[in-house]
C-alpha cells in the first residue's frame, strides 16, 4: 500500500476520475488477492470510496461484494471508509 500512500500528498491535484480509478484498483487488488491477501472488508472500503468519487463500476462491485459479506464485515468496511474520507 505504500506506493499509493506516496501519492496521497498530490491527491488533491489529481482529477476526480484519476482518483476514482486508483481507488477502484485498490478495491480490485483486495477483492482478487492481486499482490496481497484477499480481504473483502478492504475491497468494500476502497470500492465505496471510489464510488463516492464517481466510479459507477465500483458502486456495482461494492453491491455485489456486499451480498457475500456479513453485516459485521459491512459495518467495519463502512467505518473504515468513513475514517479514510475524514482523514483525506
Amino acid at each position: 500500500m505504500a506506493r499509493f500512500e506516496m501519492l496521497e500528498d498530490g491527491f488533491g491535484a489529481m482529477g476526480a476520475t484519476a482518483q476514482a480509478d486508483i481507488l477502484f484498483e485498490l478495491g480490485m487488488m483486495y477483492a482478487t488477492g492481486r499482490d496481497c491477501e484477499t480481504d473483502v472488508v478492504a475491497a468494500h472500503k476502497w470500492f465505496n470510496i471510489a464510488a463516492i468519487k464517481g466510479s459507477v463500476r465500483a458502486a456495482e462491485l461494492r453491491s455485489e461484494l456486499s451480498a457475500t459479506m456479513s453485516k459485521l464485515e459491512i459495518a467495519k468496511a463502512l467505518r473504515e471508509a468513513r475514517e479514510w474520507m475524514t482523514m483525506h
